[in-house]
Order: C-alpha cells, then structure tokens, then sequence
C-alpha cells in the first residue's frame, strides 16, 4: 500500500488502519494547541455569508482518558526509549502547572 492519505487523530488511524512497522513518514499538519475550534462556513445560495457552519476541526488538548490510556500503551510497549522520552515530557509538564 503506497500513497494513501488518512484524516483523523494519527494514533487512532496508526491502530487501525496501518500495518505495524509499515510507515515512513507521518505528517502532521498545524496547527498545534491552538485552543481553538475550526470551522467550515457555508454560504447562502447568492454568495452571501450564512449563519450555517459545522466543527471541522477541534484543536484544545487536556490530559483525559485517551492521552492515559495512551501513555500507558507506549510504557508497556517495550519501546524503552520511547518510554523514558515520554516520562520526561510528562514530568516536565507536571512541573510547569
């Protein structure tokens, strides 16, 4: 499989929609905590601006069931470098609250 682009959350696409140890490259597009909503706006049928919009994107991050369950996913994952980087990222952010 070569050339395919997915949209969504690159962990949930990673776990089920690609085979392990099969990716190259993974792009990520900002922006990166913005801690705002996006959203796609419509226009009338004349071209004029409408009230009509729906969320495209959601860009605000808190620590919440997933980013846990993800964090305990990379520690038990035998990756121990990946493990160590993470602890540190974690304890770093602990530390500037």
């Amino acid at each position: 499989m070569a050339n395919h682009l997915y949209y969504g959350d690159n962990l949930a696409v990673l776990r089920d929609s690609i085979a392990d140890e099969s990716v190259d490259l993974i792009y990520v597009d900002p922006p990166f905590n913005s801690n705002a909503s996006y959203n796609v706006l419509f226009k009338g049928p004349s071209g004029n601006s409408s009230a009509a919009q729906i969320e495209a994107f959601d860009d605000t991050w808190s620590w919440g069931d997933e980013a846990e369950a993800a964090f305990g996913e990379v520690l038990r994952s035998g990756n121990v470098a990946a493990a160590e980087m993470q602890r540190a990222m974690s304890q770093a952010f602990v530390e500037t609250l």
